[in-house]
């Protein structure tokens, strides 16, 4: 059934001009008349600037709202059919469908909580689909993983952009996850890549040949279901941009198809009142969540704020519910700021003073019609308790990656851990953070360094547990997965001193470029060491995982 309303779908589509109800009026307008990279750009700076999600643990808190069967309170996963049900989130994954090692993982950039491709997904399917490009697998060799929903294998023959595994969706949802790749080689098309199996190095087109082949087919072949449109509207609410593939599925036409090189004309233009002040963003209707937030700490949201021919200061005001437990970094943007193409970011803070549930609005008022009131929720927990995971040996080691491992506390609440992995290469050390939401976490890129070591954290409420013991990870295979007598150590201007419950011997320093500088032999509690200024990593015969002092 679902299959005849998207085909009737795309008959209409080719019959009729489209009007795009849902965006609101003058949201595309400025992309008319423009064509091929002109009018990528053009959509780039229509959705780049959003609202972004407090928090990446409230994601399956507005996934409530996103990606749940209208009809019951299952989950809606595109990744595999086994049925669990909001709002527990027991079983899945918040999923970047749009892998976040691409871009490297960094949270500080704005794909990394972007709803647009974000979906719940059951652990096993996001487990298997790894970082993986999208692609055709190739039935006749051995299929890696199977559901019944989506398959993880070999590519077919001229696809895969050098990786040697894809993975690939049900027919049912390709055109989604079509349409979620054209948002993203728009909307980000100005980072640097990591992995390019799919994307360049380039503004225009950004995906490269091979992925624009693959990704048209599946959008012509899937149209754009209600479920795509419900959801584009939903995201919009909470973040004040929309995916244009959704909202104007013709437009992929225009920059990777048939119809590149031509102009684009919207089918149906709003254009307002010229000189007309109009408040554009945020939305009506707009929530901003906070998420859970422990005593004693705080959590900062951005709102984005964005008019057109303002004349006046847009004026500002916390008022009803719980204003004081809310503060803004302004309480008037000018006009100037309002109207630049960049807009405005509004940060407001949630540092509650109370255990329990609080809102308040932000009311938004100028020389527009009428004003704009942004709801503001967030909730104060006790601030939790949290003992230290047990890194355990990796497993599956491959020359470019392999898979962490480690147990949690039995009993703790965790939100989500982090792997703080450090590559040795060239006698010079290097720390990378990695989230995680299960006990294990596939860590690439093991070729690019000569060997690697890792240890976890969980997080609650923002607050991290004590550090875990410490593996090593070796070309060769393990070594290191051994209980070591704890060693810390306090950096002071000109020397460091050893923090340890007992004596050990066999103390040596090394400076960054792999040099020694200091071979104290046996330190106890309380031993300082004088070490002139510079970064320095600190061994022991008992604790053989270096200690980074930084000496000022």
């Amino acid at each position: 059934m679902r299959k005849l309303h998207l085909l009737l779908s795309a008959f209409l589509l080719s019959v009729v001009s489209v009007a795009y109800a849902q965006a609101p009026a003058g949201y595309y307008n400025s992309l008319n008349g423009k064509k091929d990279a002109e009018l990528k750009l053009a959509l780039h700076n229509i959705i780049r600037n959003f609202t972004r999600i407090s928090s990446y643990n409230d994601l399956p808190r507005y996934f409530q709202t996103t990606d749940v069967y209208p009809e019951s309170h299952r989950w809606w996963d595109m990744y595999s059919d086994i049925p669990l049900y909001a709002p527990s989130f027991s079983g899945l994954n918040r999923e970047h469908s749009f892998p976040k090692s691409w871009w490297g993982g960094s949270t500080s950039v704005g794909a990394y909580v972007d709803l647009n491709h974000l979906y719940p997904s059951e652990r096993a399917a996001n487990s298997a689909k790894s970082n993986y490009p999208l692609g055709v697998v190739d039935m006749n060799q051995t299929v890696k993983f199977n559901n019944g929903v989506c398959r993880v294998g070999y590519p077919v023959r001229g696809q895969g952009g050098g990786a040697s595994t894809v993975f690939e969706p049900d027919d049912e949802y390709k055109g989604d996850f079509a349409r979620t790749y054209f948002y993203m080689a728009t909307c980000y098309q100005d980072l640097t890549w990591k992995y390019t199996y799919m994307v360049s190095q380039n503004a225009y087109p950004t995906l490269n040949q091979w992925s624009v082949q693959l990704l048209m087919e599946w959008h012509r072949a899937d149209p754009v279901s209600q479920k795509e449109r419900d959801r584009n509207e939903a995201v919009y609410g909470f973040q004040n941009n929309r995916n244009p593939f959704i909202d104007m599925p013709e437009l992929a036409e225009y920059l990777w198809g048939d119809r590149r090189g031509e102009s684009f004309t919207p089918g149906e233009v709003i254009v307002p009142p010229v000189g007309d002040p109009q408040l554009l963003a945020p939305t009506h209707g707009l929530e901003l969540q906070f998420g859970q937030v422990a005593q004693g700490h705080s959590s900062t949201a951005r709102l984005f704020v964005h008019g057109q021919d303002l004349k006046n200061s847009i004026e500002l005001l916390l008022y009803t519910g719980d204003a004081s437990m809310f503060s803004m970094s302004t309480d008037a943007i000018p006009a100037d700021l309002a109207n630049s193409d960049d807009g405005y970011w509004l940060n407001i803070t949630y540092r509650p003073t109370s255990i329990g549930t609080h809102s308040s609005r932000v009311l938004l008022s100028g020389d527009f019609e009428g004003s704009r009131g942004v709801a503001l929720r967030g909730e104060c927990l006790p601030v939790p308790t949290l003992t230290a995971c047990t890194a355990l040996d990796p497993t599956d080691i491959q020359s470019d990656r392999y898979t962490a491992n480690w147990s949690a506390p039995a009993g703790e609440v965790i939100d989500y851990y982090v792997v703080t992995r450090t590559r040795y290469a060239g006698g010079t050390a290097t720390d990378e953070e990695l989230p995680a939401e299960e006990t294990s976490l596939e860590i690439t890129g093991f070729d690019e360094s000569d060997s690697e070591s890792y240890a976890v954290q969980s997080v609650r409420l923002g607050v991290r547990s004590p550090m875990s013991n410490i593996v090593f990870v070796n070309h060769s295979g393990v070594s290191g997965v051994t209980v070591e007598e704890p060693l810390t150590v306090q950096s002071f201007e000109g020397y460091v001193r050893i923090i340890c419950s007992a004596p050990q011997t066999g103390c040596v320093i090394y400076d960054v470029a792999g040099r020694l500088v200091a071979a104290p032999g046996t330190v106890e509690q309380n031993t300082d060491i004088s070490l002139p200024t510079g970064v320095y990593f600190i061994m022991t015969d008992s604790h053989r995982t270096p200690v980074k002092a930084v000496v000022l």
